[in-house]
Formats: C-alpha cells, structure tokens, sequence
C-alpha cells in the first residue's frame, strides 16, 4: 500500500470566519497537511486550500473529508486533485 497527495479546498460558512483560526484548527485536526494558502473566491470570500499525505487506501479521502466538514466554521471541503507520492 502506498500513498497519495489530496489538494483540497475548504470553503469557509461566510466572508466573516476567521481564517487564521481555521487554519489553526485544521492543522490541530490533520497534523500532516503541508502548503496551506488562501486563495480568494470572490465576494470577499477566500478559501483554503493545502495538500494532506494519506494512504491510498479506500475511503480515506472520505475520511478527510468528514473529519475537515465537522470543524466549526467549514462550509464544505471538496478534493481537487489525488496524485501520488
């Protein structure tokens, strides 16, 4: 079994939320993501996007997914890319 890279983007429930304390929460809840960034929307909406190291077994990314959309704050997290390592 290997591993895969995840880039995911997670938008947040409004232009409001503090996004420094999102990043913190996701780094509490994920401790392997790497490259997190802010990548603007519109609207004065931004995201955060980040890559995450996982095993490329199955429903792991579903996983990741759950674990990301139960963080206070988290509209929605989407995978926008899976690529090995």
């Amino acid at each position: 079994m290997g591993s895969v890279a995840v880039i995911m983007r997670v938008m947040p429930e409004s232009p409001e939320v503090n996004l420094e304390e999102l990043k913190k929460a996701l780094k509490e809840k994920l401790p392997g993501i790497q490259d997190v960034k802010e990548e603007p929307i519109g609207f004065g909406l931004k995201a955060i996007k980040f890559a995450a190291i996982v095993n490329d077994a199955g429903g792991e990314t579903d996983m990741l997914e759950k674990t990301i959309g139960s963080i206070p704050g988290v509209e929605r997290a989407e995978i926008i890319e899976v690529t090995l390592t």
